[in-house]
């Protein structure tokens, strides 16, 4: 099912890519493998898959003891600051940083374990209350803080867009982040690379892909309904 799922997955981001003139090279899928378990993971591993991102910490944790050290983790689930200290050393990127004091406790930590670590701001866009990320508003700020903080270097921005029923409907809240990310680029901020878009899910990627998402993050397209756990 895997490999079938993630032949179609490939099919539909290599037509996106097309329709809006950009190289498949832009564009890195992250297989959300939170609440998998191991086995269906070292599937898409054997499939080429190397991004898995992970919204619990010690699920992260866990699995990345299991799998191969190759494996590039990103955490895009709410990162708890008592938590932190388990994973700057182990994750290739957390998308989810959505405030200075989060920010400062991946800096302490990552000091202290003479790692650096890479991080997306994450902006609640569409302004949803249910969900984590600062405002739009307040985005080009946060990052300016971040910035100066020792050990850590922003890379771009994260949304979580709504769930809808037509991906059209999100189109809106993608453009935003991308123009939002444009604006700090202008800022010519130090130690910001403004390089990464992580938007874009299962029922939305194609639309993420033509409005400038580098990073897209597809779980249920590719192994299938979410599974809960006790894990947590």
């Amino acid at each position: 099912m895997i490999r079938e799922n993630l032949r179609t997955v490939e099919d539909r981001i290599q037509a996106a890519c097309r329709q809006c003139g950009r190289n498949r090279e832009e564009v890195q899928l992250i297989a959300v493998s939170k609440t998998k378990p191991v086995e269906m993971l070292e599937e898409a591993y054997a499939c080429g898959c190397r991004d898995f991102g992970e919204n619990k910490v010690q699920e992260l944790v866990d699995k990345y003891e299991r799998l191969p050290k190759d494996i590039r983790w990103h955490m895009i689930g709410h990162l708890q600051r008592n938590k932190v200290k388990y994973i700057v050393d182990k994750v290739y990127l957390i998308h989810s940083v959505d405030s200075l004091r989060l920010a400062e406790e991946i800096s302490k930590e990552a000091v202290k374990k003479q790692v650096t670590v890479s991080v997306l701001v994450e902006i609640n866009v569409a302004g949803e209350e249910s969900k984590f990320g600062t405002t739009a508003r307040e985005a080009a700020a946060l990052v300016e803080e971040i910035a100066k903080l020792p050990n850590m270097i922003v890379k771009g921005l994260m949304t979580i867009a709504p769930y809808v029923e037509n991906p059209e409907e999100n189109r809106l809240y993608f453009a935003m982040l991308r123009q939002i990310y444009v604006d700090i680029i202008h800022k010519n901020i130090d130690n910001v690379c403004m390089k990464e878009l992580s938007m874009g899910m299962t029922g939305d990627y194609e639309t993420a892909i033509t409005e400038g998402a580098t990073y897209i993050r597809i779980g249920t397209g590719i192994f299938g309904e979410r599974e809960y756990t006790s894990v947590q």
